[in-house]
């Protein structure tokens, strides 16, 4: 054997589709078939090199079965973890659920863009969700929480279908009880109980309501799509340009990197180019989408 050819090689760069190796550290009931996963790096090296930030994205995957694009739900200054949450609705989800605490499954990311939370710096926050799409924002919000100070008034707009559709009960409860959040949490005309303390009404009527001011504010807004249709006008009414309000899209991922090519939207790629835009950026989106 040649000296050269026993050289070891050095290895600078992860490659992109090998995942990591996550162990699930918790497991949480959110809503009917909706659930959240603490994972934990099987290899502490590579906990040790691991990062992220607010906005980002990964492929989680079961060994033979496949890959899901979820969202990184917990926070960057949350160390040690990452958390996700989905739905239970195909073969993966499905396979995801059966998982039990202790069990292997499988991380790539992060992946995509970020929400610029260095430049809303001494601003007002206004986080809109509805249902599912509370996750994507779970991790921004998290984040501006943990540097509290650095922001100005911060307010939250949560609603679902039903009390059940809620996720993040807990959350939901520490939040509304934190002096520096003004938290509106709402469920449809029919979907509450008896014991309901919240708001009853469609999000965009509750924050019609609610009136918040745009004056030196950022809005966050992620939910389905005609629920993002109808509270649009309602943040240009109070006085939002599209440049200020922001949302993440994740529909349509598959490799992460920009070349399966099924996320493209005219020139861009949700995946590399997102999943964060401004409304002003979406605007300027081919009519398809």
């Amino acid at each position: 054997m040649s000296t050269l050819a026993a050289q070891p090689v050095a290895r600078t760069e992860r490659n992109l589709y090998m995942p990591y190796r996550m162990r699930i550290a918790r497991i949480t009931d959110e809503a009917p078939a909706v659930k959240t996963f603490r994972l934990e790096f099987v290899d502490p090296a590579d906990a040790e090199q691991f990062s992220f930030k607010a906005g980002q994205f990964g492929e989680y995957s079961v060994y033979g079965e496949g890959e899901s694009t979820f969202c990184i739900a917990s926070s960057p200054t949350r160390k040690g973890y990452i958390e996700c949450t989905f739905r239970q609705v195909g073969r993966v989800t499905s396979a995801l659920a059966d998982r039990d605490e202790g069990d292997i499954i499988g991380f790539r990311g992060p992946y995509g863009n970020v929400f610029p939370i260095e430049q809303w710096r001494g601003k007002n926050l206004l986080f809109i969700a509805g249902g599912i799409a509370l996750p994507p924002m779970r991790c921004v919000i998290w984040n501006c929480l943990d540097l509290r100070d650095q922001y100005k008034d911060v307010s939250i707009v949560y609603g679902a279908r039903t009390v059940a559709d809620l996720v993040y009960k807990h959350e939901l409860a520490e939040w509304g009880t934190r002096p520096d959040v003004k938290l509106a949490v709402t469920v449809d005309p029919g979907g509450e109980t008896p014991d309901w303390k919240g708001h009853v009404g469609f999000v965009p009527t509750v924050l019609d309501k609610l009136a918040p001011s745009s004056d030196n504010a950022i809005a966050v807004l992620c939910g389905p799509p005609i629920m993002i249709k109808l509270t649009m006008p309602v943040l240009t009414k109070l006085g939002f340009t599209p440049e200020n309000i922001y949302t993440t899209l994740e529909n349509r991922m598959k490799c992460g990197v920009g070349k399966c090519g099924r996320c493209n939207v005219g020139k861009l790629y949700v995946c590399k180019d997102g999943p964060v835009f401004t409304f002003a950026q979406l605007a300027a989106l081919p009519a398809e989408y």
